[in-house]
């Protein structure tokens, strides 16, 4: 008869915050303020690893500048598994990199969520964040991966589409998933007069329909050209002008989530939100 060792000689389970970066809409710089909030986050001395959720366009080694030996897809064929396509980066963040153009990748099976969150069990690797960017829009992937999320940014503009679609996702997560806490992080805006305006908007009409939605402006970046130029050399904005707008305000909002006590979600590590995510998956499927 097998005896299992002692609770005490267990390797304690370092509590990591699970983030997923989520927008209704497609094009409002979401991938590039994922990447810049890691690096930011990283330079105060937190561990990083970044999940490019969009499975079939990848955004987040492009950039960076670095081609992708083997991506998600590899892992998805059962060929690798993600120790072996995680991708390093500058500062130390780590990057768990997405395939480009490979169609089949758009909604990925249960047993495969479920090899998924076993090799998750086993990672060893000391993390103080996870940053999930989704891809856009409200489909079955982007929900599950704000399933497993234990807290939501959502990404979005000032123009029309990019507020009813951020609304759309908040109101698919709360009302079909029970999801109600969200971060509203407007981007490409003039100042904070019209970030609060954005906040607002979709706070009020929130307020009216939903009535468990908790929304928390956590910040906001201004249009600035130091983020499209930084685009075209595939450098982050946080690294390649520091003092930048942008990156002035990616600073200030990584050393606000580092201060913000996150919601409660209950267990540690990685596997801090498996149970709630193994009892979602039917919904989600």
């Amino acid at each position: 008869m097998s005896v299992s060792k002692p609770a005490k000689n267990r390797p304690e389970v370092k509590p990591v915050r699970v983030m997923a970066v989520s927008s209704g809409k497609g094009g409002v710089g979401k991938s590039n303020l994922t990447l810049s909030l890691a690096l930011a986050l990283a330079a105060m001395g937190k561990k990083i690893l970044i999940w490019d959720a969009d499975l079939g366009l990848a955004n987040t080694d492009v950039l960076l500048g670095v081609r992708t030996k083997h991506t998600i897809h590899d892992w998805l064929k059962g060929d690798k598994t993600l120790k072996e396509i995680i991708l390093k980066g500058p500062l130390g963040i780590q990057i768990l990199p997405a395939a480009s153009g490979i169609l089949e990748l758009n909604e990925i099976s249960e047993s495969q969520k479920a090899r998924l969150i076993s090799e998750f069990e086993e990672w060893q690797e000391e993390l103080d964040f996870l940053l999930i960017d989704t891809a856009a829009g409200i489909g079955p992937n982007v929900i599950f991966f704000n399933l497993v999320a234990q807290e939501h940014i959502v990404v979005v503009t000032n123009e029309p589409t990019s507020l009813t679609d951020a609304y759309a996702l908040i109101k698919a997560l709360s009302t079909e998933h029970d999801q109600n806490q969200f971060y509203i992080l407007p981007n490409m805006v003039p100042g904070s007069k019209e970030a609060r305006a954005i906040f607002e908007l979709i706070s009020n009409v929130a307020g009216l329909y939903l009535s468990k939605v908790s929304l928390d402006l956590v910040g906001f970046v201004p249009y600035d050209e130091a983020v499209p130029n930084s685009v075209r050399s595939q450098k982050p904005f946080f690294l390649n002008d520091p003092n930048s707008e942008a990156s002035v305000k990616i600073a200030e909002l990584a050393r606000y989530l580092v201060h913000k006590t996150p919601p409660e979600f209950g267990g540690g590590g990685l596997v801090l939100f498996l149970n709630r995510l193994v009892a979602s998956q039917r919904k989600v499927d």
